[in-house]
């Protein structure tokens, strides 16, 4: 594309404002003005784009912006906290099917490109169309669409398959100038089968990790994508999205204690035996001796999980600290990166709650302070604090890091029933003698010990 010097040179400003947004973004106190910064230098890339002589379609330009901008603030508008991992799944999608659809135009109107050119073209057209499919199908099952993970037989073979045909097709694009179209049809209806094919099988426990991974996917097809229109400022930003969704993909994988192989080719499920027993009983807890618990201990170290998130419980909660904070009771929560249904799942909701940041801990920050606290209590969250992690060599989640919520003198979990987490594995934690259940919704579990908290003064 040939663009004016000065558009050229607003696209390169835009770019830098990415850069700088995605720097707000990496702290949760500057994360609202990443955010904005990184807006207004997409709305100067855009603004410059319409600046290039000689562009036509402005038409259908404006009226596909009104129609993705207006649609994209109405949902922003009544989206639900809990509902934003399936909002954020959905939006990486449409960007790498918007970077797929570029190829597609590049590829379909027949011009001669370099060979360059062309194989950056395909490689962004594969990677955005499978991060396309990928990432819907992570929605659905977000959204509770698709209830359960859809493993085919001898699934590591169809993916391979798959893969090696889709490849096949892209090298034959290009390598026959110009293609023909029906080739082209072919090569995208497989790509997008492939990335249908490699998410169905993947369960929610491992949901964050992929939303990651289709993070960076689609950051690559856009950057590969902004080489072949010749925009500095598409190419600046795909290098950057793809370089953070790749880190954050690394990040949570060894967060899981999973290789990312496993993750797409190995289904995370309860081993059928374990070479731990698990002995003991459940012990239930009121609300009332929950509060009396906390009220009068000197250290309450609180762990949420997607449960917390289910019940809308996080306002709850945060005033819940604040009674225990007035009665002289150090309270701090503790996150563990998988918590939840995409990285930063439970910061973004306890910051909606009005939590100070500081407040708020990583589980590397954390995990030493479970032995001096007189209670932990865990909402809503299961794998992460199952000390089966550490011990047991059977079990999906062994050597995967954990809060050490057990190592507290007393722990405390808030829980809706008896069932198992997202790896279907058994929690150890629930059994041993310093462990005691409340059972039922967080959210009216925690309003009763507030009440509770309010009579003891």
């Amino acid at each position: 594309m040939n663009a004016p010097i000065y558009v050229q040179g607003a696209w390169f400003a835009g770019a830098l404002l990415f850069i700088f947004g995605l720097k707000g973004m990496s702290s949760p106190a500057s994360a609202r003005k990443g955010i904005v910064i990184a807006g207004y230098g997409m709305l100067l890339a855009i603004v410059a784009t319409f600046l290039i002589p000689g562009l036509n379609n402005l038409g259908l330009m404006i009226l596909a912006l009104a129609i993705g901008g207006g649609g994209a603030w109405f949902s922003a508008q009544k989206v639900k906290m809990t509902d934003m991992p399936q909002m954020v799944a959905i939006y990486n999608g449409m960007g790498g099917g918007a970077a797929a659809a570029i190829a597609a135009v590049e590829l379909a109107k027949g011009d001669v490109h370099g060979t360059m050119t062309t194989t950056l073209a395909v490689l962004g057209a594969l990677i955005g169309a499978v991060s396309f499919t990928g990432s819907c199908v992570a929605w659905a099952k977000l959204q509770g669409v698709l209830k359960k993970a859809v493993r085919l037989p001898a699934q590591n073979a169809i993916n391979v398959i798959l893969a090696l045909v889709a490849v096949a097709l892209g090298t034959a694009v290009i390598v026959m100038v110009p293609a023909r179209p029906e080739l082209i049809g072919l090569f995208f209806i497989a790509a997008l089968v492939l990335g249908l094919i490699v998410t169905l099988p993947i369960g929610g426990a491992d949901m964050p990790v992929v939303i990651s991974l289709f993070n960076a996917f689609t950051g690559l097809a856009v950057g590969f994508e902004g080489y072949v229109l010749g925009n500095p400022a598409l190419i600046i930003a795909g290098i950057v999205v793809g370089a953070a969704g790749t880190l954050l993909t690394q990040l949570m994988a060894k967060a899981m204690n999973r290789p990312l192989t496993n993750i797409l080719f190995t289904p995370m499920v309860a081993s059928s035996s374990s070479s731990e027993a698990i002995t003991g009983t459940m012990r239930e807890v009121g609300a009332i001796d929950a509060a009396a618990l906390m009220r009068y201990a000197s250290k309450v170290l609180i762990v949420p999980g997607y449960g917390m998130a289910v019940a809308h419980a996080q306002h709850k909660v945060w005033e819940m600290a604040e009674l225990l904070e007035e009665a002289g009771v150090e309270v701090k929560f503790a996150i563990h990166p998988v918590a939840g249904r995409m990285p930063g799942h439970m910061n973004v909701l306890l910051a909606e709650a009005g939590v100070p940041y500081d407040k708020i801990f990583d589980l590397e920050e954390i995990n030493g302070e479970f032995g001096q606290a007189d209670v932990a209590l865990v909402i809503g969250a299961n794998d992460v604090v199952n000390p089966t992690a550490r011990t047991d060599k059977s079990s999906p989640i062994y050597g995967m890091p954990i809060l050490d919520a057990d190592k507290a003198q007393n722990v405390i979990v808030i829980k809706r029933g008896k069932g198992t987490g997202y790896s279907g594995v058994e929690n150890a934690l629930f059994y041993t003698d310093n462990c005691r259940m409340l059972y039922g919704d967080a959210q009216p579990m925690a309003g009763e010990i507030i009440q509770h908290l309010k009579t003891m003064g």
